[in-house]
């Protein structure tokens, strides 16, 4: 249910993206309306039914420092910016250090310029000056551009997100219709701290509206550590199909992925095998500090609460599918 408006406006860039949407109905929920921010605004129709007639509006805006203007008009009025931009593979001028580093960057100055204190930042588990990952790099690089121009910023960085559109057990779900084997890079000894959608926009929103302390990184993680291995297990579970689970080791899975890194759709990238060769699961210090989604009062959802609910339509006869195994 949407609460009464209450006068106050958010600027959402990428609000038609997959954690976008659920943002902006968080949002909306709350009675702010909102502006999501997009590169092509036709696109965002979808967004309209989670407020009131006019309460949601899509704009055009492109965060790359070239389109600095689009990002300037996009925040004016505005009483709260959320960026949740990003990519996990670069193609063309999409590149990480243009997106997540120097267009942070162009959002904060925005923001900054604007004269607006509220200002929360999509980052991601992972994020480090030091990284061997160009997107780990750029993460990080986006955090300080951030921190540096609006004092009180607060930065998210999630585990992998999961959820009805998310590009994690959708993408291995539907290899799993077409191929015997699955592959698990590294061994698949990755281990994971997979968190569900709807908490992440959660605490976005909460920090929107006031609830998280200001100036700090949250790490936003779910109720289960599980290695890519058992993630692996889990969704052949769910989906209701028996496959090999093949390890691939380090150097072979960096051969593939400059070989798929080069074809339509990068199904595997060389910084990706980097970044999977790290764990990505929230750190003591943050859960000492209460940096968490535990402390921003949020219980969060576990995967098989969640993935039942749309991993169906990979089981052999969808939703009529039995439980045995095919």
């Amino acid at each position: 249910m949407t609460a009464p408006l209450n006068g106050k406006l958010a600027t959402v860039f990428g609000g038609s993206g997959f954690l976008g949407r659920y943002v902006v109905r968080a949002l909306a929920q709350r009675g702010w309306r909102v502006r999501a921010a997009v590169r092509r605004p036709d696109l965002a129709g979808h967004l309209q039914p989670y407020g009131v007639v006019g309460q949601i509006q899509a704009v055009q805006a492109n965060i790359r420092p070239e389109y600095r203007w689009s990002v300037e008009r996009a925040v004016e009025g505005a009483d709260a910016v959320v960026n949740l931009v990003g990519i996990l593979a670069e193609s063309g001028r999409q590149t990480f250090a243009a997106v997540q580093a120097n267009g942070a960057r162009v959002v904060a100055e925005a923001t900054a310029k604007a004269g607006i204190d509220t200002l929360v930042q999509l980052s991601a588990i992972g994020a480090d000056p030091a990284s061997a990952a160009d997107y780990g790099r750029s993460k990080a690089a986006g955090e300080a551009s951030v921190r540096e121009r609006v004092a009180g910023a607060i930065v998210m960085r999630p585990s992998i997100v999961f959820g009805p559109e998310d590009q994690f057990f959708n993408r291995f779900a539907a290899l799993a219709r077409l191929s015997p084997v699955l592959p698990l890079i590294g061994g698949g000894e990755t281990k994971f701290q997979p968190v569900y959608v709807g908490d992440v926009a959660e605490a976005v929103a909460r920090a929107v509206e006031g609830r998280a302390t200001p100036g700090t990184v949250y790490e936003l993680g779910g109720p289960d550590v599980k290695s890519f291995k058992e993630c692996m297990e889990l969704m052949l579970e769910t989906i209701g199909r028996r496959r090999i689970l093949a390890p691939v080791p380090w150097g072979v899975a960096q051969v593939q992925a400059r070989i798929l890194q080069a074809l339509p759709g990068a199904l595997l990238t060389v910084d990706q095998v980097e970044m999977l060769k790290h764990d990505n699961v929230v750190s003591a210090a943050a859960i000492a500090e209460g940096r968490t989604l535990g402390g921003l009062g949020i219980e969060p959802k576990s995967l098989a609460a969640v993935l039942a609910g749309y991993l169906w339509p990979y089981r052999v006869h969808g939703q009529f599918t039995k439980s045995r195994a095919a």
